[in-house]
């Protein structure tokens, strides 16, 4: 297994319930395929450009270890996930 870092940006407008929901949906997808280290919460922040008319965005980090394969499935969720506007998955060097 390898260690990933992913930074997803959550539309700002959703209710807290729905932000909570996003999180906990995604930190259970992973600890079903891999381990998640840790889900840090970096709250609203300024986006250098807008994203789908948002000028803020609700940034959340997670730490995890996961098999290459699911990396791709990963993804293809954040993808298809409303409320979702960027995320980036990155492997960290040992």
């Amino acid at each position: 297994m390898n260690k990933y870092e992913s930074i997803i940006i959550i539309n700002p407008n959703l209710e807290e319930q729905g932000i909570k929901e996003l999180i906990t949906k995604f930190s259970d997808m992973i600890n079903n395929e891999g381990k998640v280290e840790s889900v840090e919460e970096m709250g609203k922040k300024k986006l250098a450009y807008e994203i789908k008319k948002n000028s803020e965005g609700y940034y959340v980090l997670y730490n995890f270890e996961a098999n290459p394969e699911f990396i791709a499935e990963l993804e293809r969720v954040y993808r298809i996930t409303d409320g979702i506007l960027k995320f980036i998955v990155v492997r960290k060097e040992d």
